[in-house]
Parts: structure tokens; C-alpha cells; sequence
């Protein structure tokens, strides 16, 4: 594992004291306003700093235009699925991608592929399983954190944090939590219990902050299909969907949902049972937006047709455009 990746929080306070200071692009945290600075990207494993001077110039043409393109995609399996996320790049051009179940070491990272499709790149990788990344067009991500704080003694690569182009991005990947009941369930109620605890100081610092991810929830009954065979499932647990629905209760907008208003939306269509084919899915990927952000919201999407392709993840990219002329502070 790369040595930033061992660090518990790579963005305390304490941490960065010590650390070289880095520029903020006019962005200031005021977790950090003590210190007037955030962390310096990894310069090895874990960060991807060149990019070609016409992949820069076309993601500063972006960044300067009239919206800003965030996504989320679990992978499941960064290297196995890199063909089908370098032509997604390529055609639905995203701004900011976080991305999950990367299953890969922080050293496997497809680091240079991303590079040359014109992304810097901050990741923690995890070997098998898990693993999380950040990419960015146009804007060199600043790490404020590389885990969930709340329990040092969790190794689990399951969340890392960024500001980039003057918004704090956090790419959640909640622990399934099957079998339940039993620890792994245990685990993932107290995992959410943490994301509480961070979301909500996140939104006391009234900073404009997007947390994406699969949050493996579906939040209500018209985010699963029709059906009782997933009833044992923690994914659709009563105490999974609470826990869900008191992080939204926060003062978070679920993007997709706002969007799509009561349609029923799905982002996952497991490999098994022809579910794909019989639209038999769960809608597990979410993109929450902080009071900043969310008058901002111009467009939100799920790219069904990716989960269509040979070699597909069995979720699917999901999307939002906002207004970026209100975004700057």
C-alpha cells in the first residue's frame, strides 16, 4: 500500500502542519483556515500528476464553460473494466469521476491509461476488494482525506476525499452488509454511523461539498424492482434505509431522485437471473449534494447503455451537470 494510503487522515490538521504547503486555487476549508492550505497530493502511487498539454487544454476549455460534470461508476475492477471506462471517458467527457471497487493495489492502478485519457488521478487502492479514486479533468485534486474518520483501526479502502475546481468531492464506497444479521451488518451501520458524524460537520462548515458513491442502499421501494426475493438483503433493510434516510435528513439532496422525481431509476442490474435484460434492478449509486450545490443542479443522469457492453460492470455511470458560473467562491 502507498505510504499516503496508510495514513488515517491524510487531511488533519495536525498532519498538514507538517506537510509542504500547497496552493488552493482560491478555495479555503475552514476546517484548515488556520493553516490558509490543504494537503499535497501523493506524488507516487496514488496520484497522477502530468497530463498532455492538449488533454490540459481541452479540461480548462471545460472547466471554463457553462456546467460542471461530476459521475460516479463502480468499476468492479478497475483493470479488468479499463477498456469500458476509457471509451466512457471519452464519450460522455465527465469533469470529476469517483469511482469504487477499484479491487486492485495501489500499485495495479491503471495510472498512466487514465493520464493519456486526460485525468489526473488520486486513488487507495485495496487488493480483491474495495478500493476508491478520484479523477479529475482541468483540476489538479488537493487530498484533504484518504478514510472515513471515526475508527483508526479500519483498514478498508472505502472512502477518500478531494477539493477540486472549488468543491470538496468525498467517493463513498458503504460497506453490502450481507450476510445480515452478523458483523458485516453490524459493520455497515456503524460505517454509516461515521459518514454521519463527517457529512454533518461538512455541512456546518458550509462548504459546497458532493458525496458519490455506492452507498449500497436502495433507499425506498421504487428503487428496487418490483419483487420479494432481495427481502433478506441488506441493501433494503429497514435499518439500512434509515440510516440513509437521516443522512438525507441533514439537509442533503439526492440528485437523482430530485430529478427524477417518482420514476422509478435503477443503477445496478446484478449478472445473475437475466436481470439486466428484464430491467430487474436497484438503484445503489448516489450522488448527495449540500445545500451549496444543490440550487445548482442542472441535469442528472444514469448511463443505462454502458451496463449494455461487452465485459460491463453490473452497475452503471451515473451523472450530474451543474451550473458551474455560481460554483467558484
Amino acid at each position: 500500500m502507498h505510504p499516503a494510503s496508510r495514513r488515517s487522515e491524510i487531511g488533519d490538521p495536525e498532519t498538514l502542519d507538517k506537510r509542504r504547503p500547497c496552493p488552493n486555487n482560491g478555495w479555503r476549508h475552514p476546517v484548515w483556515s488556520k493553516l490558509g492550505r490543504l494537503a499535497p497530493c501523493p506524488r507516487r502511487a496514488g496520484h497522477s500528476r502530468e497530463m498532455s498539454k492538449a488533454s490540459r487544454s481541452e479540461a480548462f476549455q471545460l472547466a471554463a464553460g457553462h456546467s460542471m460534470k461530476i459521475a460516479t461508476f463502480n468499476i468492479n475492477n478497475v483493470n479488468r473494466r479499463l477498456p469500458n471506462l476509457l471509451q466512457w471517458l471519452k464519450d460522455r467527457k465527465p469533469d470529476i469521476v469517483c469511482l469504487q471497487e477499484l479491487k486492485c493495489s495501489d500499485r495495479e492502478f491503471p495510472a498512466e491509461a487514465i493520464r493519456l485519457a486526460g485525468y489526473y488521478a488520486i486513488w487507495r487502492g485495496q487488493k480483491t476488494w474495495n478500493g476508491v479514486a478520484i479523477l479529475s479533468r482541468g483540476h489538479e485534486p488537493i487530498v484533504t482525506r484518504t478514510t472515513l474518520p471515526g475508527d483508526s483501526s479500519d483498514t478498508q479502502a472505502r472512502y477518500v476525499e478531494a477539493a477540486i475546481g472549488g468543491i470538496l468531492v468525498g467517493c463513498v464506497y458503504l460497506p453490502n452488509g450481507n450476510p445480515q444479521p452478523g458483523p458485516k451488518f453490524d459493520y455497515k451501520l456503524a460505517w454509516f454511523k461515521r459518514l454521519h458524524t463527517h457529512a454533518r460537520r461538512l455541512l456546518r462548515e458550509g462548504v459546497p461539498v458532493v458525496l458519490a458513491g455506492d452507498f449500497n442502499v436502495a433507499p425506498t421501494e421504487i428503487d428496487i424492482y418490483p419483487t420479494t426475493s432481495w427481502d433478506d438483503d441488506a441493501l433494503v433493510q429497514p435499518r439500512s434505509r434509515a440510516a440513509y434516510a437521516r443522512l438525507i435528513s441533514q439537509g442533503w439532496t439526492d440528485a437523482i431522485r430530485e430529478h427524477y422525481g417518482q420514476e422509478r431509476v435503477y443503477t445496478f442490474w446484478h449478472y445473475l437471473r437475466n436481470r439486466w435484460q428484464r430491467n430487474a434492478g436497484l438503484r445503489l449509486d448516489h450522488l448527495l449534494l449540500s445545500p451549496e450545490l444543490a440550487c445548482n443542479l442542472q441535469e442528472a443522469r444514469v448511463d443505462r447503455s454502458v451496463r449494455a457492453q461487452d465485459g460491463a460492470s453490473d452497475h452503471a455511470p451515473v451523472w450530474i451537470a451543474l451550473r458551474s458560473s455560481k460554483l467558484k467562491r
